[in-house]
């Protein structure tokens, strides 16, 4: 017989069914708007971790890393207006990257309701378009209810974040309300017909491709897909900055479709007569403005597999849609006879041999050469270190020349949001201690989130982040030099010491100057054995690893000499 409903507090509601759903770590910004919430949270101390972060926009990152990482939704806890505001970074980039996550917001009391008041503001219409679903709790007996729905949309079909607001009154009204059970991953799988097409397909093909990408994936699934792909010899690519779900040493492996593509992939991307595309939406920046993938028909035969029904067909009208989660797709594939003596395996070969050629660093203007810095650290991290980054031209040197052999050890935004690496550094080193954790972040992308040093500093998180000085907005002053060459403007900056920076919050701070000096530099970090700070002084000419700003200032100036 169940016992009957205890009354409750709409904050301790809101604990206890944290609590059924297995969370184990939140992060916040404290604000009086939810401080029922708080103070439930204090009893529950050895359940759930409370991170305290130093701006919103810092603890919606670390939320959102903590969804992709862990496949359980982040948890983060904002105040109202200026909070909510703040926080809205972090949605956007879960929204974007397919991670499961659940923003909870202060909110005005009832009473106060659509009168402005204080930091008032409607989070339906402010969210609307960046998350799942956006509600507001308005009576304590629904928060079992409504949380519940918030848990299983975020990890079901296309993952991603769901945003509830929470009236301070309801916080603090109390209830007699029943517990539901933790939630539960729903997915769709493939048929046994669509299998059969694509098996069909694959046989039929010269020149395949499988490109992987999005969200939803799995230890379990990358595993799957790689004994797929081995089976049938098949090249191996991965969208924008999902380099992790294969292998990059696994000689099936042919390179990055995203930013900076090699010439040469994206001319196999352009001669392949079939792509199996499983998990990206084949967004601008995967398919370099829809010329990779023509839009809406290719020219290449497409089979699109994705977990959210809503993106099949929503761009591309591929020869075959298949809906499905990620796990049960890849397991599936694999199950399937694979197909006898491809005469693709001379085609895989090539595109392997094109990929490790980009993996040697070119010569760089200046004393410190990023390339060699990143072929030292491909050499020197363990397979498991994991590797943060916002967003930047020093972000192409990260992505060409590190070598990513594990899953979930790339974190990187794929909106292209500045500021993520030290946050995503931060909560990664908190759900996996035991690993090396490496950020990286230009000067201007350091600074949009610098404060969460302080993070790093509280609870004794031990990252290393390498901030790379060129003085300036690097790929906006790019982007500058080619449309409107020597005319600089809005891109320049003057930056603070960055190591004394970190040594004045508490961590290990040093500059680095030369390649040289790097190696022995990044020794002192780890044996620092706490948050640390390596600020690698670059030369604004080293632009990109293909071309310097010289470069291509000339260029534009040549081809447009009215510039």
């Amino acid at each position: 017989m169940n016992k009957p409903a205890q009354e409750r507090s709409g904050g301790r509601i809101l604990v206890d069914t944290l609590k059924i759903n297995d969370v184990d770590t939140a992060f916040c910004v404290p604000g009086e708007s939810y401080l029922p919430v708080l103070d439930a949270l204090h009893d529950e101390q050895d359940a759930i971790r409370l991170i305290v972060c130093r701006q919103e926009g810092g603890a919606a990152y670390m939320a959102e890393v903590y969804g992709k990482l862990t496949g359980r939704p982040g948890i983060c806890f904002v105040t109202r207006g200026p909070g909510a505001t703040n926080a809205s970074i972090g949605v956007h980039t879960a929204f974007q990257d397919s991670s499961p996550m659940i923003l909870f917001i202060g909110q005005v009391g009832g009473a106060m309701a659509e009168r402005e008041a204080f930091q008032e503001m409607d989070y339906r219409r402010m969210f609307g378009q960046m998350a799942k679903w956006v509600a507001q709790i308005d009576r304590p007996e629904r928060i079992p209810e409504m949380v519940s729905r918030a848990f299983h949309l975020a990890v079901s079909g296309r993952p991603g974040p769901v945003v509830l607001a929470l009236p301070e009154d309801m916080l603090s009204a109390t209830a007699a309300v029943a517990d539901v059970r933790r939630y539960r991953r729903v997915q769709a799988h493939p048929g046994a017909a669509d299998l059969d097409t694509l098996r069909e397909m694959l046989a039929k093909a010269q020149r395949p491709v499988l490109l992987l990408g999005g969200g939803d994936w799995s230890l379990d699934a990358c595993r799957d897909i790689m004994a797929f792909a081995e089976a049938n010899y098949l090249p191996v690519a991965c969208s924008f900055r999902c380099q992790d779900l294969f292998d990059n040493r696994h000689h099936k492996y042919i390179g990055d479709v995203g930013i900076a593509i090699n010439p040469a992939l994206a001319d196999r991307i352009k001669q392949a007569d079939l792509i199996l595309a499983v998990g990206p939406r084949l967004g601008e920046i995967t398919t370099s403005g829809y010329t990779l993938i023509e839009a809406p028909r290719p020219k290449q035969q497409l089979i699109h597999v994705h977990p959210g029904m809503e993106e099949l067909g929503r761009v591309y009208q591929a020869d075959l849609m298949i809906n499905a989660g990620m796990l049960e797709f890849a397991a599936a594939a694999r199950a399937l006879a694979p197909v006898a003596f491809p005469v693709w395996a001379s085609w895989a070969v090539a595109a392997r041999k094109e990929y490790l050629l980009t993996l040697e660093p070119t010569s760089s203007p200046g004393e410190l050469d990023l390339g060699r810095i990143m072929a030292f650290l491909r050499e020197r991290l363990p397979p498991e270190a994991i590797l943060t980054n916002g967003a930047g031209n020093y972000s192409s040197w990260v992505h060409r020349f590190y070598t990513y052999a594990k899953f979930r050890t790339q974190l990187a935004p794929t909106n292209g949001s500045m500021g993520y690496g030290l946050p995503a550094a931060v909560a990664a080193k908190l759900v996996h201690p035991d690993r090396a954790v490496v950020c990286f972040a230009g000067d201007g992308c350091f600074m949009m989130n610098g404060q969460e040093l302080a993070t790093a500093v509280q609870y004794g998180v031990a990252i290393i982040i390498i901030v790379i000085n060129n003085g300036m907005y690097g790929t906006i002053r790019m982007h500058q030099e080619r449309r409107f060459p020597g005319r600089i403007s809005g891109t320049e900056l003057k930056n603070p010491d960055f190591a004394a920076l970190a040594r004045a919050y508490g961590a290990y701070g040093e500059v680095v100057e030369t390649t040289a000096d790097f190696e022995a530099a990044f020794d002192r970090a780890v044996w620092s054995n706490g948050p640390a700070l390596l600020e690698l002084r670059m030369d604004p000419e080293a632009i990109s690893p293909r071309t310097t700003l010289t470069a291509i200032r000339e260029q534009a100036m040549a081809t447009n000499p009215s510039s």
